[in-house]
This record gives C-alpha cells, structure tokens and sequence, in this order.
C-alpha cells in the first residue's frame, strides 16, 4: 500500500523538497560546484529552515544508498524521484553528490548570498502566502469569480486569518523591496500565481504596492487611514 502522509514525511519529506526545487531546472551540479536548483534551494532553506539541511543531507544519501528494493517497488512503499534527464543508473551518483554538497555547506558554514530568487522554488518557497494570494484569487478564473481585481482583494481580505493577511503584507514589501524592474515583476508574480494582468494603468509593482496598502487598513483605506491611490 502507498506510503501514508506521515512516513512518506518521516522518509522523505525533505528530499522531496529538493527535488521539487529541480523543476523546470537541469541536474546540473557537479562533485565541484552545485547547480542553480540546489544552489537555489540551500539559499532559501539556510534563510529560512537551516535545521532543514541536515535533514536533506541524510534522506539523500539514505535514498542513493538504499534504493527501493522490488517488494517495496511492488507494494507502492517509496518515494519516486521524478525525471530529471538523467540515466537510470546515474541518479543514485547524482544524489549522494548532492548531500555532499548539502554535507559541506553545513561542516563549512558556506551560505549563498541573499538574491533574487533564481527558481520557481525558490519564488513559491520565499513568497509562500502571496503565491496562495496570487494563484489562488488571481487565476485565469478571475473575471469569472470577480467583477474586478478590487472585488478579489476585498474577498481574500474578507475571508482569511489576519494572521495571514498580515504575513501577505510583509511579503508584499520585501518583494518591493526588491526593486526589480518593471519585467522583473511581471516574472515575479507569473511564477507566483497570477495569471491575468494588472488592472490599467497600473505595471505589477505599482498594483503590489496598492494592495499593500489596501490590505493595510480597515476596509478598503489605505495607510493611516488615508484614500487609497486610486482604483484597483
């Protein structure tokens, strides 16, 4: 029988993350030098789960050690690593070179330096409550569910936590705060979700930070309390 959610957790949870990190990316790391997926991943997880890597270092090297045998293939008990463009029989290789890149990090405190994210990943992985906010109300099933861009705002305000409104509002201003151009943010927010444009005139930024402010205060003010900018 498949693995429940819990052992498939315990096993492989963490190497499950690693290799979510490799989508759309190349295996591409050698024994010198990790590629930009893993480069991408120890980048996020040393900022935000530095505990995390240790964690991955050992699932992988267990994995590359002690493959699936044909029992556990049989009764569905693993964990399928997805296709990657590698040959069967270089994998196991790929992934104990992977933990000993992991391995050195950790022993050597080598940490990537801050950057944009490189990565669908990474994006989903910095960003996580503005991805839910963006893929989850600004779909291409937008215009079906909502009048306007104002009218999903307002059900997304009206309808989660405030805890979690608050944390969309702190990941709108560090995205902000990173001051990309205009086609950087338009990269940022499709990787993150949205799938319609901006309401005119508005570029992706300035309808972020509209929203910052919309979410800020009580209804649909703005910061103390003022008007907001004008209409979404």
């Amino acid at each position: 029988m498949p693995l429940s959610p819990l052992e498939h957790d315990r096993r492989y949870g963490e190497l499950d993350q690693v290799m979510r990190a490799y989508l759309g990316h190349p295996a591409d790391d050698t024994p010198d030098s990790p590629g930009a997926a893993l480069t991408a991943y120890l980048r996020q997880t040393w900022h935000s789960r530095p505990w995390a890597l240790a964690i991955a270092e050992r699932q992988l090297r267990d994995y590359a050690e002690n493959p699936p045998g044909r029992l556990r293939l049989r009764l569905g008990e693993f964990y399928a690593v997805p296709d990657i463009g590698l040959a069967e029989g270089e994998v196991q290789q790929w992934l104990l070179c992977l933990a000993d890149h992991i391995k050195r990090s950790i022993e050597a405190g080598e940490v990537p330096p801050p950057a944009i994210p490189a990565t669908h990943w990474e994006w989903q992985a910095r960003f996580p409550e503005l991805g839910q906010f963006l893929g989850g109300w600004f779909s291409q099933d937008m215009p079906d569910e909502f009048t306007d861009h104002a009218s999903a705002v307002e059900d997304y305000r009206g309808s989660t936590d405030p805890h979690l409104v608050a944390r969309l509002i702190g990941e709108l201003h560090e995205l902000l705060a990173l001051d990309l151009d205009e086609s950087g943010y338009a990269i940022a927010v499709a990787e993150l979700g949205m799938e319609v444009d901006p309401p005119a005139p508005y570029s992706p930024d300035a309808w972020l930070a509209l929203v910052a402010d919309l979410l800020i205060g009580p209804g649909s003010r703005g910061v103390a309390g003022q008007e907001p900018r004008g209409p979404l």
